[in-house]
């Protein structure tokens, strides 16, 4: 059933940012942050391409705002990483390029060589750290910012490529423990807080469940690569090393099962969570990106019962007054919208025993970003004005926008411009 409000929306925020000269951006959105893919022109080129996919909107939108993004040289290299400079450019030039042939190869072949080096200088880092000893960084393995992330993209681009075995290769390694000052650990415990900085809160670091930092984004990648067909040796193992790691600390809240943010030092020492109010079930951190990894792990081991698991955590959390009071924003990374298309996402690979629960979820959800009676002309303009969020992808109105399509129209995505989510 398609909802007429949620198209609306959508049609509204691409329409008040058809053209990268006359919309109304801040001044950050084409200066400071012009090649951040949460922010800049390229996350909003994705809106414009899946639209254009759909036969919704003119290609020449997308176009217009891919060069916006890359009027000025972009960053590669060591300063660059997934979400930023070239490589988060070639995930929108990609998604464009998927869907008009012959369009944009010279400019991603050329990209697709600047990565290859990259992730092989990364690669090697990564394992002179592991040969050492050494606990991870963040900014190492996960989405955002590291071989996680990378391995997202060279997924879709070149999946079977000693590169992307490589990656591999190197996620499944990263599930070993490791011995630190006599301790065993998680080979991805960081020393840091969440941040990526040491942070008093954390004395002696954390090991990140979540999807954008950490093991959640890596369970959800080797399960995408052995549904792809791409499975190397250990492969299997590393899958269930993370699903018993997350079966651990799993917790059961009101609704259903629940996985926390992080595990500290204290409570891995002691062997439990310390108390926590209801945490807000969002990609990023929590359940929506967990149980769409684990249900995604599920279906590459061909476990039934861990599948249906996962996927009632999602419904009991879309369905939680306590986990959704949680939520407090529309975005993509961490709202409303975000959660909507999760669900949609999951209902689409789920067992007939809770796709349909998953998919009774999804009007309550829309209704929470765009509530009756709201003028979506209105609501399109103080969404890209929002000071947090802005025009952009992660957190902005072209995110609200991408996110709602798929949900209001029951359709899935035409391009793959959520690949870099790794929840599809």
């Amino acid at each position: 059933m398609i909802s007429q409000p949620a198209l609306s929306l959508v049609e509204a925020i691409a329409a008040r940012l058809a053209d990268p000269g006359t919309a109304p951006l801040s001044s950050s959105t084409l200066s400071s942050n012009r090649q951040h893919l949460a922010y800049g022109p390229s996350g909003i080129a994705l809106l414009h391409t899946e639209l254009a996919a759909h036969g919704l909107g003119p290609w020449q939108r997308a176009h217009d705002w891919l060069t916006a993004a890359s009027r000025q040289p972009l960053t590669k290299g060591p300063d660059s990483h997934p979400f930023y400079g070239a490589p988060a450019f070639a995930h929108s030039l990609a998604c464009a390029a998927d869907h008009l042939p012959g369009s944009y190869q010279r400019a991603l072949h050329d990209i697709d060589g600047q990565i290859a080096v990259d992730v092989g200088r990364r690669l090697d880092a990564a394992h002179r750290r592991m040969d050492a000893g050494r606990l991870p960084q963040a900014a190492e393995f996960d989405a955002i910012r590291g071989l996680t992330g990378y391995g997202a993209y060279l997924l879709r681009r070149d999946p079977g490529s000693s590169t992307m075995r490589a990656v591999l290769e190197y996620c499944v390694r990263l599930t070993e423990p490791i011995t630190h000052h006599g301790e065993t650990l998680p080979g991805w415990w960081t020393e840091t807080g969440p941040s990526g900085s040491l942070d008093d809160r954390f004395p002696g670091g954390h090991a990140n469940t979540g999807m954008a930092h950490g093991i959640g984004g890596v369970l959800a990648l080797l399960a995408l690569a052995a549904r792809n067909g791409s499975v190397i040796s250990g492969h299997h193992a590393a899958l269930c090393t993370i699903l018993t790691w997350l079966d651990r600390w799993k917790e059961k809240a009101h609704g259903g099962p629940v996985w926390p943010y992080w595990v500290t030092q204290c409570e891995l020492r002691r062997g439990r969570l310390a108390p926590s109010a209801p945490q807000r079930p969002s990609w990023c951190y929590g359940t929506a990106g967990l149980a769409r990894a684990q249900q995604l792990a599920a279906l590459a081991l061909g476990g039934a019962s861990r599948q249906v698991e996962a996927e009632y955590a999602l419904v009991a959390a879309l369905t939680d007054p306590e986990q959704l009071k949680a939520t407090t924003d529309n975005g993509l990374c961490h709202g409303f919208a975000g959660l909507a298309h999760a669900a949609a996402r999951t209902a689409d690979d789920a067992h007939p025993s809770t796709a349909g629960r998953l998919r009774a979820a999804i009007p309550t959800l829309l209704a929470a970003v765009i509530p009756p009676g709201t003028d979506p002309e209105l609501m399109a303009t103080a969404l890209i004005q929002e000071k947090e969020g802005g025009p952009g992808l992660l957190d902005g109105a072209a995110g609200v926008a991408l996110a709602l399509l798929a949900p209001s129209t029951a359709a899935p995505p035409r391009t793959a411009w959520d690949a870099c989510l790794l929840i599809a």
